[in-house]
């Protein structure tokens, strides 16, 4: 069973340019006065570059190894300093409550079962300070798509696993609108849309 360890291995940075809207957010950003950015799960830090380039202190973590390593000698090259953590985001995360103006997210916290997406989320409050805001992706369910391709086993209610494909083995939970107020419920969401990519995005400020 593969992992993103494996793929990162295997393709090295695999993602190299921002996600389409972090202009706009780091606009939205600098207007809310955002210093410090916690990016969840930076893979091999194509966020960390862009937002350390526009002047916001930048944190990341990522559960691979191997994409760390990369990220960690991107970094240096540009001469950027970032502090990365090896850490898995169903554990409660290393920073202090109230540390980060605002966290990004793409594409990660949907890789796991409910339970440990919604301790997630509770950790993303517990770090944010109050009016922190929240950028976050992840897929949805739809017909015709990869994801059909991918021989999906459901292991509990909006969570499958693929069977094969590049993400064989990783847990997919597809959030519902009306799930994703719910566990969300301590956010003000702004945005809840189909982004450029193709995959559901949420803007939110904390309560």
């Amino acid at each position: 069973m593969p992992g993103w360890n494996d793929i990162f291995s295997e393709k090295g940075k695999v993602f190299t340019e921002p996600h389409p809207e972090m202009e706009r957010v780091a606009r939205l950003f600098k207007e809310r006065n955002v210093k410090v950015i916690l990016d969840l799960g930076c893979g091999t830090g194509r966020h960390l570059i862009f937002f350390s380039q526009k002047g916001f202190t930048v944190y990341g973590f990522d559960a691979s190894p191997k994409a760390l390593e990369i990220a960690g000698k991107w970094l240096a090259e540009r001469c950027k300093e970032v502090e990365l953590n090896h850490h898995r985001m169903e554990n409660k995360f290393p920073y202090k409550n109230c540390f980060f103006d605002a966290v990004i997210s793409i594409q990660v916290i949907h890789h796991n079962l409910m339970k440990d997406v919604i301790f997630t989320i509770k950790e993303i409050e517990r770090i944010l300070k109050p009016n922190g805001l929240i950028f976050i992706t992840f897929p949805y369910k739809k017909r015709a798509t990869r994801f059909q391709q991918w021989n999906l086993k459901k292991v509990e209610k909006g969570t499958y696993i693929p069977q094969k494909g590049p993400e064989e083995g990783l847990p997919h939970h597809f959030f519902k609108k009306r799930e994703i107020r719910k566990v969300f419920k301590s956010f003000d969401l702004q945005e809840i849309k189909i982004d450029e990519t193709n995959h559901r995005a949420i803007l939110g400020v904390k309560k």
